[in-house]
């Protein structure tokens, strides 16, 4: 199964963040990473995967996992995550707004947030295989 060996990883000329490290038995961290001005740490073990942005999180699964590709923008967030059993995901949006899940391409249906602005999901992981998440802002 794949995983960040480094914790966190900045993709500077595709705009994106890879991190995590699930196999880890004891918490660690790395900070200071900095992509397009922002500066992003996370914090990571098998039981929980978290990054923040600017001191905020905007990501977090349960249990640890190792994401790819994450890319996180106003409208739309996407990444690869893997991981050794099936995850739930949180992730830092508007609050009180409806946003379209996608899994592996496949529409899973709308969430709405809460005052809170926090998306909640769950996906199935099947072994060595990364499975693609999409969240996408509906207009309104």
């Amino acid at each position: 199964m794949a995983v960040v060996k480094e914790l966190l990883v900045a993709n500077v000329e595709k705009g994106t963040l890879d991190f995590g490290d699930y196999t880890l038995t004891s918490k660690s961290k790395k900070d200071g990473v900095v992509l397009e001005g922002e500066n992003y740490k996370v914090k990571t073990y098998n039981q929980i995967t978290r990054l923040e942005k600017n001191e905020n999180m905007i990501f977090e699964s349960v249990p640890g996992t190792a994401v790819f590709d994450f890319t996180y923008e106003p409208d739309v967030i996407e990444f690869k995550i893997s991981a050794p059993e099936d995850v739930s995901f949180t992730v830092d949006v508007e609050e009180n707004t409806e946003y379209e899940l996608f899994v592996d391409g496949v529409h899973m249906g709308t969430i709405e947030t809460n005052v809170s602005g926090k998306l909640n999901a769950s996906v199935e992981v099947d072994g060595d295989k990364l499975v693609h998440i999409k969240i996408v802002k509906l207009e309104k």
